[in-house]
């Protein structure tokens, strides 16, 4: 993958030092897209408006063959139709442009994070990595004018006495975001602004031994980051909505918690793997939690002892619960399960609790050895009903047994084969229960299908069975590609 690395000069913290009277070049953007979501949605045009440091102008607008159709109500709000895109070039024939116009320069937009965010996308499906210094004119709106309730592009029109020409229009937002910066810098005085930027792009607190420059590179996207020491064992895994955030978040509070600061002293590098989704990150975590087994992770680690209830037939109305090894169980859960424990331990406690939350016997359940003629404990306590010296029906028994355990019933693998839970352009391959990876393309896919069966997992039956309704069954090896 090419990497595009940002100037010396640039950062989000830097953004404070830009005024008039110094001014680094500028590229105020604008586009418009088929949706709202940059993992799966495409850009239909672009709108750049280029300002170089001596105050020059250049603009450039371009439509864009998104390769998938425009939805209707996305037609109707910014008059770019389906017909309008179908001689347009694809983003791969007018990346090298659109990089020219970008780089080197202080990416401005509305809701930044949106148009940053697609530029992001649409690059990186090219192999390109797009970074750049990044401003929201929604943010600066807000540290500037904070008396009013709403800053999106239409209020800044009617506040500004902006001049717009086609709403909705690539350029024509650009241009609109030009004139904001300009009426600001007329309207404020420098260091107002100075100001209000620093509040946006504030330096956050970082490790001693680590790079400040890592702050320009973290993506505002879904994924997974990895915290290193001195040596390439991570020493902390986490899951985030947003990367950059969540990772800033645990410097900003080192020194109100003994652990973070403890994990701040220690990191030295942060490395990252975005994902199309929640699911995604959460799958990709426990999967590296598991394999990296990092010092500071405490959640999600391997277990061996990891444990269920199934339920044995003796004969004659009587269902005995059996402690099993996940390790062990079939690869659809096609027994009746009940409970994911960490330990016998835990799942024993668990099933004593049952006991005496509904009158079962300790002999039938196998918590207490049975002696010839006696009752088990429980029934002297005038717990047990009698099952254990046939007071008491060993069906009636085991349908008490049966209602007690419902809550804890584990959701059976409801295919014959593998599945998919498709999240953007992700795919991801799920064989009962047991996470196998995630694919890209068919031969990703083919690969995954041929690899070795992983054992059953508790942590990842927990984060896929919540998803069971998004599961679509894989006939004939389909593919994941659109």
């Amino acid at each position: 993958m090419i990497r595009l690395e940002p100037a010396a000069e640039t950062g989000y913290h830097r953004a404070a030092q830009i005024s008039l009277a110094a001014m680094r070049p500028l590229a105020f953007v604008d586009l418009e897209t088929t949706g709202a979501t940059a993992t799966h949605d495409r850009i239909t045009e672009i709108g750049i408006v280029e300002v170089d440091a001596d105050g020059s102008v250049r603009e450039w607008q371009q439509l864009v063959n998104p390769g998938m159709p425009i939805p209707p109500f996305i037609e109707q709000l910014t008059g770019i139709s389906n017909d309008m895109v179908a001689d347009a070039p694809p983003f791969a024939a007018v990346a090298c442009e659109a990089m020219k116009r970008l780089e080197g320069r202080l990416f401005i937009a509305h809701n930044a994070r949106f148009d940053y965010g697609f530029l992001k996308s649409e690059f990186k499906r090219l192999g390109i990595t797009f970074r750049a210094s990044v401003l929201c004119t929604v943010k600066l709106s807000r540290a500037l004018y904070p008396e009013h309730k709403r800053h999106n592009l239409d209020s800044l029109i009617e506040r500004h006495a902006l001049q717009a020409e086609a709403r909705h229009r690539a350029l024509a937002d650009a241009q609109l975001i030009h004139q904001f910066w300009q009426k600001v810098h007329a309207a404020r005085s420098s260091a107002d602004i100075a100001a209000a930027l620093m509040a946006q792009n504030a330096n956050p607190s970082l490790p001693p031994h680590l790079d400040g420059s890592v702050v320009d590179e973290l993506p505002e996207t879904t994924g997974v980051y990895l915290f290193y020491g001195e040596n390439s064992l991570p020493l902390y895994i986490g899951k985030a909505k947003d990367i950059r955030q969540r990772v800033l978040a645990h410097f900003a509070g080192d020194h109100s918690a003994a652990k973070e600061m403890e994990l701040a002293q220690q990191v030295r590098r942060i490395d990252w793997v975005e994902t199309a989704g929640e699911i995604g990150a959460l799958l990709r975590e426990a999967d590296l939690v598991k394999t990296l087994q990092p010092i500071h992770n405490r959640q999600l680690r391997k277990n061996d002892e990891a444990c269920t209830w199934l339920l044995v037939d003796e004969g004659e109305g009587w269902m005995r619960p059996q402690l099993t090894a996940l390790a062990d169980l079939d690869s659809g859960l096609s027994s009746a399960c009940y409970g994911l424990f960490k330990s016998t331990k835990e799942a024993t406690n668990a099933l004593r609790a049952l006991a005496e939350s509904h009158n079962l016997c300790d002999i039938l359940l196998g918590l207490e050895k049975a002696k010839p003629g006696k009752p088990c404990f429980g029934h002297q306590l005038r717990r047990c009903k009698g099952a254990c010296i046939g007071n008491e029906p060993h069906a009636r028994h085991t349908a008490r047994l049966i209602a007690a355990l419902v809550g804890l019933k584990l959701v059976a693998w409801p295919f014959n084969g593998p599945a998919l839970i498709r999240e953007g352009e992700e795919a991801h391959l799920v064989d009962g229960w047991r996470y196998l990876g995630t694919a890209h393309s068919d031969e990703e896919l083919d690969a995954l299908l041929d690899s070795p069966r992983p054992p059953f997992d508790r942590d990842s039956y927990k984060i896929l069975s919540k998803y069971v309704g998004k599961l679509t069954p894989l006939p004939h090896r389909a593919g994941v590609t659109r």
